[in-house]
Formats: structure tokens, sequence, C-alpha cells
């Protein structure tokens, strides 16, 4: 008789279900696993053995055929291993086929019978909640990942073999899992505009790109205050809705296994050095990359012209569609890119190019050929650039930053804007993600047509440069709590247009 548990693999940021077939058959006691399946799962056969043993169980002494359905789909991970124990408990009838009914297995076995924690937990339960399964064994170590959920189906967190044995034959009952989504951090106020000095216009701009979610270049000399503006974004926006915080805790819980929950946006700063893998995501898992773990919150690209070429002109299509799709051999898989992009720049190799303070040692080569590391197509989908000059010292000398009214009023600001748009498009849509059909058929541009269409053909936009500018213009709006763009909203947002 054919025995069957129920589990999952993980598809890049979605799930396939596997089911786990076993039967017995005479002949040398030994375990075939077939259903391509990866060399993870082909070593599971040596820990399984292992952990049935020590957990005081006895191993089948048969020939015993493990097939993973459906048979095309390419499985792996180690989370396998728990239904594929199931399977070979109930073959060697140390449980009933009843008891693995309309249950879902997902864990790593360890040689002692411990359950480990996986990774993947909150794309593997989002699916069983949509499957409708009623009962769901995960590792007790995943447990706070899984809580961040709405739980439909039973979710029971065991630590070993022992304890998922004696809760299938009733011998313990192990109360399901509740939902607790009611874990914060106490906001940082490490960083905050009232420490930096001046800078006011930059401010503004980072203001501006936060309320509509716009993408920011800050281009300046070495030391005018470009990082620790961009250090600020983060304190400034609003905590994570719980939609928001399931999706970045699923996202992080692709790379790694962790008992934290996403309680604040994500703030990634990846290196210059980085790879392309790590920035954009992808290997032989297709993992997801710096881009996609900065879901919902920030990208920090510092000293933007030093990442290689080719990484910068791969992030032309994330900027755009907020999305990725990486492929192998094997699979493909999309993940979201839904960040706002802060990047730094200085003007020259030297840094002082166009600086008051200090005479620029480049020559006209070398400036073309630092300005060329980004392309013409990449800053034409940066919505904001604005130049960051450096403070002279008198004003260094003779400030004083003992409050925190500036920070505290921007952050009401962006509040503000971001509720303006709630109430207009619906959540999870910004100023900053509508696309020019959207733009042209929901933002009301009657008072500014001419004047936009004189600055356009001044400035010679591209038509994706130009709807940019109407949306920065309808952030500006939002934040003056205007209802409608006029001319001083889009003459604002001309002014973040500063070519780098």
């Amino acid at each position: 008789m054919t025995i069957q548990a129920q589990t999952a693999v993980l598809d890049g940021y979605g799930v396939k279900p596997v089911t786990i077939e076993g039967d017995h058959n005479r002949g040398l006691p030994r375990v075939e696993v077939i259903g391509l399946a990866s060399k993870i799962i082909e070593e599971s056969r040596s820990r399984i053995r292992s952990a049935i043993i020590n957990s005081g169980f006895n191993f089948p002494q048969e020939h015993i055929i493990i097939n993973l359905a459906p048979a095309e789909l390419r499985k792996t991970g180690p989370h396998l291993d728990l239904a594929i124990t199931a399977v070979l408990l109930a073959i060697s009838r140390q449980l009933l086929p009843e008891d693995l009914a309309n249950t879902m297995f997902l864990g790593e076995l360890g040689l002692n019978g411990e359950i480990k924690p996986i990774r993947g937990i909150i794309s593997l339960l989002d699916y069983a909640n949509k499957a409708c399964f009623k009962t769901v064994y995960i590792p007790a170590e995943n447990a706070r990942e899984a809580q961040l959920l709405d739980l439909k189906p039973n979710i029971i967190p065991v630590k070993n073999l022992q304890e998922l044995w004696q809760n299938l034959k009733n011998i313990l009952h192990i109360s399901p899992l509740k939902q607790n989504v009611k874990n914060t951090e106490t906001e940082a106020k490490t960083n905050i505009f009232d420490r930096i000095i001046g800078q006011n216009s930059v401010k503004r701009a980072l203001t501006v790109a936060l309320a509509g979610r716009h993408n920011l270049l800050m281009s300046g000399p070495p030391g005018s205050g470009k990082t620790a503006l961009a250090k600020c974004a983060l304190s400034l926006l609003p905590q994570p809705t719980i939609r928001e915080r399931i999706e970045i805790t699923k996202l992080n819980s692709l790379t790694r296994p962790s008992d934290t929950l996403a309680t604040s946006r994500p703030f990634r700063a990846p290196h210059n050095t980085a790879t392309k893998t790590a920035i954009l995501g992808g290997g032989t898992q297709l993992l997801p990359g710096e881009i996609s773990l900065a879901t919902h919150g920030i990208l920090f690209l510092d000293e933007l012209p030093e990442f290689r070429r080719d990484i910068l002109e791969a992030l032309r299509q994330p900027l755009e569609d907020k999305n990725i799709t990486l492929a192998n051999s094997f699979q493909s898989t999309t993940y979201p890119c839904n960040f706002i992009l802060l990047a730094t720049a200085n003007p020259c190799p030297c840094g002082y190019y166009g600086s008051n303070i200090k005479d620029c040692i480049c020559s006209t080569p070398q400036l073309q050929k630092y300005r060329n590391k980004i392309s013409g197509p990449l800053l034409d989908r940066i919505d904001m650039q604005i130049t960051v000059s450096q403070q002279p010292t008198p004003v260094l000398v003779n400030s004083t930053t003992s409050s925190t009214t500036e920070h505290e009023t921007a952050k009401a600001q962006i509040n503000t804007a971001l509720s303006a748009q709630i109430k207009r498009y619906g959540k999870n849509k910004y100023n900053g993600n509508l696309n020019s059909f959207e733009t042209s058929k929901l933002l009301r541009l009657d008072e500014t047509r001419d004047f936009l269409a004189k600055c356009s053909n001044t400035l010679k936009l591209s038509a994706r440069a130009f709807f940019k500018l109407i949306r920065v213009a309808r952030t500006i709006a939002d934040l003056n709590n205007e209802p409608e763009i006029l001319p001083s909203h889009c003459a604002e947002a001309i002014q973040f247009k500063q070519a780098f």
C-alpha cells in the first residue's frame, strides 16, 4: 500500500506543492529516492536513518521507494526531511496513514532527531494557508516567524521526532500557534535632520523623495553630508503595515532562517565591491538580492559611479517595473523590487569639481570618463537629482543643533502626503509608482499644461523624464496639502532635476 505525505518546495518567491509517496517491496533493505531530487535530498537518507534510530524508532528493513511528485519538478531543500520521515514511520506501521492525512510537514532533521529551523517558512506557510491544510508541523525555532501570519491551519511547532510522533498519536498535546504581531521596535533617533548643519534644500529634496517614493541622486564634494542625509531617511518613513511586515519577513526568510520578525523597514547599503549576484539576486537557488531585500524600504548606493557598469545597467528594468525576473538552467522566478533608491556621487574623481572651497585637479578626459560611468538611460530613471554643496566653516562653527523640530516637521509632512496618496490611489500605490498612463489619467494639470510644455521643451526632457517631473510635482502638492498641481509645484520639481 502506498503511503503519502504532503510538503512543498520553494520556487523563488513562490511555492510548489510536493507529495511524498512511499512504497515497500521485497528485496535488499535500502531507501531509493526518485523524482528529480537534488543532492541535498539524496543525502537526507543518511540523516533520516540516524534520526529515526536515535529517536527510539525502528527503521524499516525493506526495499523502500520514495517518490517526490510531480516528477518533472526539480526539488531541493532539507525541509523535505520531515515529510519523508513521516512516510517511513507509516510504512513501518509506527504511524497510521490517516495520521498523515490533510497534514503538511516542514523541517530539517538532525542526526539525534532534532528538528532544525528552515529558511522560507513564511512563504511555505503562506502556501499552506491557501491550500487549506488542517495541520502543519514546523520546527519550533520557526514559531515566531510563523506567528506573523493570520493562521488558518493548526500550526504545530515541534522540537524533535519524539514530539512529532507523540502529538500525532495524541499522547502529547501541543497547542497550535496563535497570531502575534504586537512585536514592535523603539524607533531609532540616531540619525535625524536636526543633527545635520544647514543643507535645507537637500533636506527638502529628501522629504519629497520619501513622501512620493521617488528615487534620488545626491551629488557633491566629500564631507558635504550626503551619506549622513541618506541615513536619516529610514527614521522619516512610517512603520510598515502588517502586510508589508509579512512581505519583508517573507523575503528575509528566503535567505536565512530567523526567529525575529520584521518590525521596521529595510535599509540595504551594499558596498560598491558587491557582486552582481549579491545585488540583483540569482545563483543556483535563485535567491533574492539586495534590491529585493530592500522592498518596502530603502536601497542606498553610496558612491554610485564606483559600482560596476554592468550592475548599474541591470538596475534599469527593476527601477521601472519594481520587480526582477531571475533565471538559470532549471527554473525562473520573479521577485519584487519595490524600494526607494537613494544614491550619492562625487562630481568628479577628486570630488571638488564646481566647489568654491577647493580647486578641482581632474582633467577633462578624467571628468568625462567618470561621468560616463552612469549612463543617460539610468539617470533618466532617477526621478530627482540634486547637488549637495559644502557648508562654509563659519556656518559649521556657529551652528546649534539641540532640538528635533526640523526632523519631526518633515516626518509629519511625509505622513500627510502618504495619507493623501492612499486616499487617492488606494493601498500600495504612490506617486513614484505610477506609470505614464496612470499619471495622465489620475493627475489634473489644468493650470499647468502650458508651463510644463515650455519647461519640457527648454530642458529637452524625454517622455519618461516629463512624466516623472509631473509625479514629483504631485508629491510637492501633497506635501503642501494642495488638491491640484500648481505652476509653483512644477517649478520646485524642476529644481530637483539638476543633471549629474
